[in-house]
């Protein structure tokens, strides 16, 4: 999902309060493509809400008052000076809620009604068909508020995503150079959890500070990101959640649009410990020569002494001229520096 062109990397300043009875603070909002970015004045972010579930208390009276839908008790408050951002908030909120299916027509294209007529059907056959419509049908708004919810969870263990302010922008030239300029905001530094990088649905890759603060070549990191979009595309993100969640997890969200908690904690814990799909050699060759990306930094970094991945060593696509420009060693320098000291 994509925010309006006019509103996007949009800032402002409000009051943020994250329980009903903590005290509120000033803060710096910022509307991004999918997300609302609340961070404290030292550019650490407090949270992201996901445009897709934002809500308003007080429609149509100042200072504003939103919070992220169905939890009231968070709330951010913006005046009258910052009516830009509370137009570009109402203007957004109004071209998802166009966006969304309306009771009494077709829920992610078929409902209960679909369930009824395989409920017959033998049971070895319904759980892989209902997944499988399951992952057809639901839209993308809905992808990307399932993956920040992920992410939520998984910050909670992990800790909030690095995000030292002069490292962002290099953060999202690197995204866009890799998975291309809509998914400028896709990359997500984690300080720990994630054993390398994992994905998300919705677009969503988590990589650990270790693959941004380690290498000496932005060749290194930009390999480790473009092979978790390669896994990505191979199988889509939301089946593995939903593989995993099980039958009932899949039939409740074509029927109401919602994953239950549980699923969503349990799929975040198995993320953190989960070993990478392997992926062979001609599959990852021609996607670094389609991305203009050597393909021997990564195999070292994945194996040092190169014997287990020798083939894409051997047969790097730009052995000859090189990578295309992937980060300028300032934005490089920059961007290892994303978790602070």
């Amino acid at each position: 999902m994509t925010a309006l062109n006019e509103y996007q990397r949009l800032e402002a300043t409000g009051l943020w309060r994250p329980t009903p009875d903590a005290q509120r603070r000033e803060v710096v909002v910022s509307l991004g493509d999918a997300t609302l970015t609340i961070s404290d004045t030292s550019d650490r972010v407090l949270a992201h809400w996901s445009l897709a579930a934002v809500a308003r208390l007080n429609k149509g009276q100042r200072p504003a008052i939103f919070h992220p839908d169905g939890d009231s008790g968070e709330t951010l408050e913006l005046d009258d000076a910052e009516s830009v951002m509370i137009d570009g908030i109402e203007k957004v909120r109004r071209v998802i809620d166009r966006r969304r299916p309306r009771p009494g027509k077709l829920r992610f294209v078929a409902t209960g009604g679909f369930a009824l007529a395989i409920a017959g059907l033998a049971l070895f056959w319904l759980p892989n068909a209902l997944l499988q419509h399951t992952v057809k049908v639901v839209p993308m708004v809905k992808r990307d508020e399932i993956g920040l919810a992920l992410q939520d969870r998984i910050s909670r263990v992990a800790g909030q995503p690095c995000a030292a302010a002069e490292a962002v922008v290099p953060l999202r030239h690197l995204a866009s150079r890799i998975l291309g300029e809509q998914r400028s905001n896709d990359l997500v530094v984690l300080r720990e959890g994630v054993r390398r990088a994992a994905h998300l649905p919705g677009g969503i890759i988590l990589l650990n500070r270790a693959l941004v603060e380690d290498p000496e070549d932005p060749d290194v990191t930009a390999g480790y990101v473009l092979v978790e979009a390669v896994r990505a595309s191979r199988r889509d993100p939301l089946e593995g959640l939903l593989r995993h969640a099980g039958l009932l997890a899949s039939l409740q969200l074509l029927t109401t649009g919602v994953l239950p908690d549980a699923a969503l904690d349990q799929y975040a814990e198995a993320l953190l410990t989960a070993e990478p799909q392997p992926l062979s050699p001609d599959i990852l060759i021609p996607a670094f020569a389609a991305a203009e990306l050597r393909t021997t930094p990564y195999a070292y970094a994945e194996d040092i002494t190169g014997e287990s991945t020798l083939p894409l060593i051997e047969a790097d696509p730009r052995a000859v001229e090189g990578s295309s420009a992937v980060l300028s060693d300032a934005d490089w320098v920059r961007l290892q520096g994303i978790c602070g000291a």
